[in-house]
């Protein structure tokens, strides 16, 4: 799969988003705060996640970004999908040939296989069943945590 930073980052800032959301829409200043990532790249990567409806945004004092459906009708592949990323392990394409030749590779279908079998994995996962885990609950407080000596100091 070509998973880059671009998926990676959308993964997590829309997660941080559903985890915050329920007080109200999430600043991308916040977001950016919590996980490390450059405000000016989650402009970019929350404009497609808004043109893709994962997303939707409120204008004003108290705006940010809210989920656009419920956190358990959205999986990681949509949200991947959404800013651009592939399910892709290589880049063969079905009917065209691999490496730029008119002929498929060797392990053509290997890799398409792997590709589909990871598509389905990421289709399967919702943010909901993310945010139940165990270890998202400790990052979350800890992240909090983390959160409040800044505003306190």
């Amino acid at each position: 799969m070509r998973l880059t930073t671009k998926g990676r980052y959308a993964v997590t800032a829309v997660l941080d988003l559903a985890i915050h959301q329920d007080m109200g829409p999430v600043s991308l200043a916040a977001i950016s705060e919590r996980q490390h990532i450059s405000l000016s790249y989650l402009e970019q990567l929350f404009a497609k996640l808004r043109r893709n409806d994962i997303v939707s945004s409120t204008r004003g004092p108290g705006g940010g970004y809210t989920l656009t459906n419920n956190a358990d009708e959205v999986s990681v592949s949509d949200i991947i999908l959404a800013v651009d990323e592939s399910c892709k392990v290589v880049d063969c394409n079905d009917s065209d040939g691999c490496h730029g030749t008119d002929y498929q590779c060797l392990t053509h279908d290997l890799w398409q296989e792997l590709s589909k079998e990871i598509r389905t994995f990421l289709d399967g996962i919702t943010l909901s069943e993310i945010m139940t885990k165990d270890s998202m609950r400790s990052c979350k407080l800890s992240q909090n945590l983390g959160q409040d000596k800044v505003v306190n100091a």
